[in-house]
């Protein structure tokens, strides 16, 4: 790995690389009573948080001792991939190959089996992420609404967002939020993501009466949860 030079928030600075051959990033907080370890999963960097006036060679100590645990995690996180002229994707269970269409003034659209995206090609990638932001919100929207009234519960809003360790949460505030990449699941799987924030809506935990009533939401809850876990991985490829 490079050498790098990592800035802490007190504006001192430490070459950790250079002692223990790993890049990370290291956080002082009055807040920290102990050391804690963590990947960022958009950055790829370990990230080290410290108790202000920590020893450091304790820090280096403890990130020695964690550095298979920190190999381990990062072999865990999905390899970054953007959107490609040919590639074969799925918008709620339609089946599309995106075609890079130059000539076109359209934007993106669906037609024939393929999502056409005009413009120049270097900006394919994002373009075809905005379009699939686009269809998730107004689709997830719906069906949450849908799901939300046959337990008698309303959303105060539904968000589309790039998280990388959750495909959904639900807040107190009535608030659900969907990680963008689930539109390109199976419509069975999305059904069941939906199903699961919104029980949270009324049972806000784990509970058996939790999981009865996402069940009663789902049409296959079993193969919803299946599905995610064997290869939500390649969803979260895409950057």
């Amino acid at each position: 790995m490079m050498n790098m030079k990592i800035t802490l928030l007190t504006g001192r600075t430490f070459d950790i690389a250079k002692e223990t051959g790993i890049n990370l990033k290291v956080v002082e907080s009055a807040h920290a009573r102990k050391l804690s370890l963590r990947i960022d999963a958009k950055s790829l960097i370990p990230i080290l948080t410290v108790p202000r006036g920590y020893n450091y060679k304790k820090a280096l100590g403890f990130i020695q001792k964690q550095r298979s645990w920190i190999e381990e995690q990062l072999k865990k996180i999905p390899p970054r991939r953007e959107f490609a002229d040919g590639d074969k994707i799925a918008i709620n269970g339609t089946e599309l190959e995106i075609k890079h269409c130059p000539e076109l003034r359209c934007g993106v659209i669906i037609e024939d089996g393929f999502l056409k995206v005009s413009g120049e090609k270097t900006f394919l990638s994002r373009r075809v992420r905005d379009f699939i932001k686009e269809q998730a919100q107004k689709i997830l929207y719906e069906l949450s609404i849908e799901k939300a009234t046959q337990i008698g519960f309303k959303i105060n809003r539904v968000v589309i967002k790039d998280t990388k360790s959750r495909w959904g949460s639900c807040s107190t505030l009535h608030n659900i939020n969907y990680n963008w990449r689930i539109i390109m699941a199976p419509t069975n799987v999305i059904d069941y993501l939906v199903a699961h924030e919104v029980a949270h809506l009324k049972h806000p935990n784990h509970s058996e009466q939790f999981w009865q009533c996402a069940r009663n939401l789902a049409a296959d809850m079993d193969f919803g949860r299946k599905w995610l876990k064997e290869n939500g991985r390649r969803l979260s490829e895409y950057i």
